[in-house]
């Protein structure tokens, strides 16, 4: 199910009177995400554009400024100087005549290779799908690809004149990813053509695009990404990581003319509300940091619909004999809005005890390393949902609710790390191997948190608990 279809589902659920959607502080709703990022007011899916520069990060993401469902595609525009705390806008990208302003990416363009550069400032260029015959201004229009520009750090952007700098291929191709290959000195685009199938184009200047290479990756989705990342424990080595709309990855090399996967796709997200991945562009230190769109999530009477993970991290490592794998946790900029924490260590948990009893609250962020030993199960339950691990011989499994995944045990132990904001939960276990993303609806009087051990005693080498400040206030 591609992303139209999956938004013309709708969302009725999310809609209400407007009185309802107004009798609540902005910001501070029964259900307003308190540190992951929401709209001020209407739809958003897609996260777009995510760049850095001069200290500053960018979000650019689907938005439907007029309304809490999918439509008028809009890119919104939020700006955060530390990745966790967003100041949202003026909208950057309208619909025109060419057609609504679909998904797309950000790159600085360091070098003036497209020639927009007017000052000091150096340019930021946003790439993106006109998506022809979505509104009514673009009437038998097709999907093409355009650019569009700032030179006073994202302030203001212009669309170029010469667009679609990439002119229609062929059925709703779209979302174009951009890169810049630096032994090639050119850009590469990776864009979703349909099905399966995805192209490699390259630029040197951002306006005009050749084809390298088509590609097929069943079960992707849309929304391409492509990056280079170094690989932790192989030291100077560094590959390349192609990326589909729900998170599954490819993992090989690329010469500037020719990605050869060496990897199989993998899944990164275990999750059900994960997609449309998207990770950041030009960030110091070769650091690699991915966000998504929560998808599906439901949050009934509220003036916004929908949020964004919180940003991950990403490392590279190599596994096993051959094969890469993806590591993803919380960025550390998540440290700012700890709270007084409780911590314990080398706690006996046995059956029917639960050490948190008593305490409450809505917006966690929970470590904790835990040998199951004698117990069958282990786990924590959160306003009402269950993240347990269960090391049965044939079921070493990490769950979240209905949401499991295999997860092995190392050294007789395991890590956890879980995100609880109001409406979703993101579980990561041993370092981030596995990732379980999701959106939950809590009863709102539900703010208990519990840790159990089931048929045997449990040890909790360490546990740590922090409330989670609101990036609002």
């Amino acid at each position: 199910m591609n992303r139209r279809q999956f938004t013309q589902l709708a969302f009725a659920a999310a809609a209400r009177p407007a009185a309802a959607q107004e009798s609540q502080p902005l910001y501070n709703e029964t259900y307003r995400p308190q540190f992951h990022f929401s709209p001020k007011k209407g739809w958003t899916n897609d996260p777009n554009g995510l760049v850095f520069y001069k200290g500053e990060y960018h979000l650019f993401f689907q938005h439907n400024p007029f309304d809490v469902k999918w439509g008028n595609m809009t890119w919104g525009h939020a700006v955060s100087s530390d990745l966790v705390h967003w100041k949202q806008t003026e909208n950057a990208l309208l619909p025109d005549k060419m057609g609504t302003m679909f998904s797309g990416s950000a790159v600085m363009d360091w070098n003036n290779t497209a020639g927009f550069q007017k000052g000091e400032e150096k340019t930021i260029v946003l790439i993106y799908t006109a998506a022809g015959g979505t509104n009514p201004e673009s009437k038998d229009q097709p999907f093409t690809q355009c650019i569009a520009y700032s030179t006073d750090r994202g302030r203001t952007f212009t669309k170029y004149s010469g667009n679609p700098v990439v002119p229609h291929m062929i059925g709703n191709n779209r979302d174009p990813k951009v890169v810049w290959h630096q032994p090639t000195k050119q850009w590469i685009m990776a864009l979703f053509l349909e099905g399966s199938t995805y192209r490699f184009l390259a630029s040197p200047d951002l306006k005009k695009w050749t084809t390298l290479q088509d590609i097929s990756v069943p079960k992707t989705g849309e929304c391409p990404d492509f990056f280079e990342m170094p690989v932790e424990n192989e030291p100077g080595v560094s590959k390349w990581v192609w990326t589909g709309a729900n998170g599954n990855y490819l993992v090989g090399t690329f010469d500037g003319k020719r990605f050869t996967p060496e990897v199989m796709t993998q899944a990164l997200s275990n999750g059900a509300n994960y997609y449309a991945v998207q990770t950041y562009s030009d960030l110091p230190n070769r650091r690699r940091v991915q966000l998504s769109w929560m998808s599906g999530g439901k949050y009934p009477g509220m003036p916004f619909n929908q949020q964004m993970s919180f940003p991950y991290e990403f490392r590279l490592r190599k596994y096993g004999v051959s094969s890469y794998h993806i590591f993803a946790l919380p960025v550390k900029e998540i440290e700012s809005l700890w709270e007084h924490s409780k911590s314990w260590n080398n706690l006996e948990l046995k059956p029917g005890e639960n050490p948190l009893e008593g305490m409450a609250g809505d917006c966690w962020d929970i470590a904790a390393e835990i040998e199951p030993a004698g117990a069958i199960e282990v786990g924590f339950k959160v306003r009402g949902r269950t993240i347990a691990y269960n090391v049965k011989e044939k079921e070493k499994k990490l769950s979240s609710a209905n949401l499991s995944a295999g997860m092995a045990m190392q050294n007789g132990r395991i890590k956890l790390r879980i995100l609880v904001d109001r409406a979703s939960v993101e579980v990561f276990g041993n370092d981030g191997e596995v990732v379980i993303p999701s959106c939950f609806l809590p009863e709102p009087g539900n703010k208990e948190l519990g840790m159990y051990a089931t048929e045997g005693t449990a040890r909790v080498a360490s546990l740590v608990v922090r409330p989670v400040r609101s990036i609002w206030r």
